[in-house]
């Protein structure tokens, strides 16, 4: 339940006493021993249970009650209630299961609301360590929370099980708080120890206070101090109590579980316990996936992933999904796991992020705004802090215990946030991930690792990333960034590293460019090197798509010439250089076996050394393919879903191959059945034809009227500076975003590829500019030789597809193909009524309103004939 449904605040109009010059504790005998509470004071009482607690809150609340204060009571634990709604005050009942970040802004909203001079009383704060499987985060909280309540001048008491968590909460609590008193107890008698008291002072203020009465008298016999004292283990003092945290602790207890069971001394349902708790733990809160890890993973695989775990908290979608799906393929297909390449991943948590925020003064930067402008403005100073933070030293010494495991092995840091790789969004390409080359002296690969994460972390805070947030209505949900950290799979060659194959896989097909294709049996967009030229769309290179039931049609072929739509291109890491870069397939192949290069290329026309990847031989005389379509197949029954996989294939001396999964995720594909089919109209006088495309078309079939129709004219396009291009592309996405309220069928038609990084070869828009559109259009117009990229599998197209757009492609002059310019500029252009701002671009973007002058633009499309055609329709003229 949120605050808004909690017992309602007071009327605006009740005359709170907010002065603060006076806070009582409610008991007399306490207050001269503390010397009075101070505005501001956050009060952490240090209990073994609720029950020595609860007396000290009772007198408080009822002191705040009668001195007219505005009373919030935190209702988060599992204990029972401290007071009843009865009791008055206003009554705040939170869900921690929820999340961090929920939990903590709810908080902060009453706080602010509230106002100076409130007082507060919070639920035992373990419970909130038990909800959230981590001291860190409670650690966390405390230091978020506490000086908010400070700068208000607010008084608030916390409760804390003593002896029962690590140095990870109890370092941030004590050195935040203003006062910490350990409360213990000798039969019926309670005891108050003060352990902080800021900016006070007596004598006696840090003994051992008996409570008797109305009066808390300091304890001067040694004998009766030792015999209460002397056997309480000190949270700040004892290394060995630093280390026994919830975490540890659990992790501990699920070992010596595991080993029992395996000795026979306890049983499955013991370990079946301790397994549903590690899920929650470590894996994931989300229903299906919790599901999925019941049915394929076990105690000790959950087990194998904290031994490699730096931090605690949760390890995110990206690592959930790739170990799920190696377990999948071992309890379903044995034979195929048999062929996966080992993985010796080590595992980031979400808390570590986190806690990096918070002691790198981030995290307030990064709390939710009502205005999303604002969030955007303080994101960019956010991004700069968090490139710019420290990690705390025992972090950054278990990164470096990591990198002397690796070596000098080249390693890659991917973002695995919580509600990435999930069912409904995926979060393609909006996080970053980093190859580390992992060269130089140990000092200097810490550095470069610890600048990787960083970048990783700032990542979360991009305007991309927090616009797709907001479009999927994710921006109130928790989103912490854990971190898979993986070995690069590929092999050396001179001085250079790749893998001999990657690519994306999907087990459903969305664009079928031939009537033998079965959507269902999936498809690959395959390259050689590493796999960021299959998910990046960056120049002007090609790659492979394969359809898994007819691996040889190519959607080229029917263009004859093949070599023209040939991956010229890899990347890889330069180990000399100690970076990422691309170098031409030619200068590689020399370095390939001569069995492993007949099997990925062929002699071009120029002779010796000029070598062309064709992935034919490779796909016709080994089994790769029926074992990528098996794997995809397998997955998607486990997962009951669509799935989405990353991998790379190396070629071991023998002429076997090992395939190393990734990644894998549900695919946001909406499926529609073969029926889908729309009819192309027939006998359009050509003057009114738009455009017509033979394909590629990505997407549904479609038969709509186009309320928007954008066209970037390619012959002022082509002239303009590189920065008057980018002023094109901001001025679409905010004409793509015109009119949300009534949600308009927008068409873009521009030349080149949309979503380049490279203004000279398209419309560098972002996704997140265009993510209103219904149909992309893109021309063959730009240069000579560019011919419109596919580019299904790349993280654009990834986006277009979970967004259910509809992709085509025109090659004006091509049979089958028409497209008719003069048509749209025969139109009155509506920019500078549309958007003012942008009237100096009216040349290069030109804007046909559906409707104006009588006119209407229709398109149809049919992706199973892979036919599409877009008209005008006069309604003096009637249908055609």
């Amino acid at each position: 339940m949120t605050p808004s449904a909690s017992s309602p605040a007071p009327e605006a109009s009740t005359p709170y006493n907010r002065d603060l010059s006076f806070f009582s504790t409610g008991l007399p005998g306490l207050d001269r021993t503390l010397q009075n509470l101070q505005a501001g004071d956050n009060v952490v009482w240090q209990v073994a249970s609720v029950d020595e607690y609860r007396p000290f809150v009772l007198p408080f609340w009822e002191e705040c009650l009668r001195q007219r204060r505005p009373l919030v009571y935190f209702r988060f634990g599992r204990h029972s209630e401290l007071v009843s709604p009865e009791q008055g005050g206003r009554h705040v009942r939170l869900r921690p299961e929820d999340g961090f970040e929920k939990f903590v802004g709810e908080i902060l909203d009453v706080i602010e609301a509230e106002g100076i001079g409130a007082c507060y009383v919070f639920d035992m704060l373990s419970d909130l360590a038990a909800d959230w499987y981590s001291d860190r985060m409670l650690g966390n909280f405390f230091r978020i929370t506490c000086p908010f309540l400070y700068d208000l001048k607010t008084i608030a008491y916390f409760g804390l099980r003593k002896d029962h968590h690590s140095f990870h909460a109890t370092d941030p609590i004590h050195n935040t708080a203003q006062v910490v008193l350990e409360v213990h107890r000798k039969r019926d008698q309670l005891f108050i120890h003060p352990q902080k008291v800021w900016q006070r002072h007596s004598p006696t203020m840090y003994m051992l206070h008996a409570w008797e009465g109305q009066e808390f008298k300091p304890v001067t016999n040694s004998a009766v101090i030792t015999d209460i004292l002397a056997n309480v283990p000190q949270p700040w003092l004892d290394f060995s109590v630093h280390r026994l945290g919830v975490w540890v602790r659990t992790f501990r207890q699920a070992q010596a579980t595991w080993k029992a069971v395996q000795q026979g001394r306890k049983s499955n349902t013991e370990a079946q316990a301790f397994f549903q708790r590690l899920v929650k733990m470590v894996l994931t809160r989300e229903e299906r996936f919790i599901a999925l890890a019941h049915q394929y993973l076990s105690l000790a695989d959950l087990i194998e992933v904290m031994q490699r775990m730096i931090g605690t908290g949760l390890i995110g979608g990206k690592s959930l999904g790739m170990l799920l799906a190696r377990a999948v393929l071992r309890q379903k297909r044995p034979d195929l796991w048999q062929k996966l390449e080992g993985h010796d991943s080590f595992f980031i948590g979400s808390d570590v992020f986190y806690t990096y925020l918070v002691q790198n003064g981030c995290w307030w930067l990064r709390r939710r705004q009502k205005d999303f402008d604002v969030l955007l403005q303080n994101a960019d100073l956010a991004r700069q802090k968090i490139l710019e933070g420290e990690f705390p030293d025992f972090i950054s010494e278990q990164f470096e215990e990591m990198l002397e495991y690796f070596g000098q092995s080249p390693i890659i840091v991917r973002s695995s946030s919580l509600l990435e790789d999930n069912y409904g969004n995926a979060f393609s390409g909006k996080y970053e991930s980093v190859f580390c080359a992992n060269q130089g002296s140990p000092e200097e690969r810490l550095q470069a690792f610890m600048q990787a994460v960083r970048t990783v972390y700032a990542s979360t805070m991009s305007h991309e990333g927090l616009e797709y947030r907001r479009h999927h209505g994710l921006l109130e949900r928790d989103e912490q960034m854990a971190l898979l950290v993986q070995r690069v799979s590929g092999e050396m060659y001179g001085n250079t590293y790749f893998p001999h194959l990657a690519g994306v896989g999907f087990s459903f097909n969305p664009f079928v460019w031939h009537e033998d294709i079965d959507p269902r049996a999936g498809v690959l967009r395959l390259v050689f090197g590493l796999g960021t030229r299959a998910v990046d769309r960056t120049d002007d290179d090609y790659t492979r798509l394969v359809a898994l039931n007819v691996p040889l049609k190519q959607p080229e072929a029917k263009g004859g010439n093949v070599r023209q739509f040939t991956q010229r291109r890899a990347d890889l890491l330069d180990l000399a250089a100690n970076r990422l870069t691309a170098r031409d397939f030619r200068e590689l192949a020399a370095f390939l076996p001569a069995p492993l290069r007949s099997l990925m290329a062929r002699e071009g026309l120029g002779g010796e050394g000029d070598w062309m990847l064709n992935f034919d031989t490779l796909l016709e005389q080994t089994p790769l393919a029926s074992d990528l379509r098996d794997m995809l197949r397998t997955l998607e029954e486990a997962y009951d879903y669509p799935v989405d996989v990353e991998f790379t294939v190396n070629f071991l001396p023998n002429g076997h191959y090992r395939i190393n999964l990734l990644q894998c995720r549900p695919f946001q594909v909406k499926i529609r059945g073969e029926g889908s089919r729309v009819r192309i109209p027939a006998h359009i006088p050509p003057q009114e034809v738009v455009l017509e495309s033979s394909g590629p078309i990505i997407g549904h079939s479609l038969a709509t009227g186009v309320d928007r129709l954008i066209y970037v004219v390619p012959r002022v396009y082509s002239q303009m500076s590189m920065s008057q291009r980018y002023s094109v592309a901001r001025a679409i996405g905010r004409l793509t975003h015109l009119n949300q309220g009534r949600q308009p069928t927008i068409m873009i038609i521009g030349p080149g590829r949309w979503g380049t990084s490279m203004p000279s070869l398209g419309v560098p828009v972002s996704f997140a500019e265009i993510n209103t559109v219904s149909v992309i259009c893109e021309l063959a117009l730009m240069h000579e030789g560019l011919i419109p990229d596919i580019s299904l599998g790349t993280h654009f197209f990834n986006d277009l597809v979970e967004m259910d757009m509809l992709y085509l492609a025109v090659t004006p002059g091509k049979e089958g193909y028409r497209f008719n310019e003069e048509l749209i500029l025969s139109q009155p252009n509506q920019l500078a009524q549309l958007l003012p701002s942008a009237a100096s671009l009216m040349e290069a973007i030109w804007v046909v309103e559906g409707g104006q002058n009588g006119a209407q633009v229709y398109l149809n499309v049919d992706s199973m004939s892979q036919k599409a055609l877009a008209y005008r329709e006069c309604p003096t003229a009637g249908p055609s």
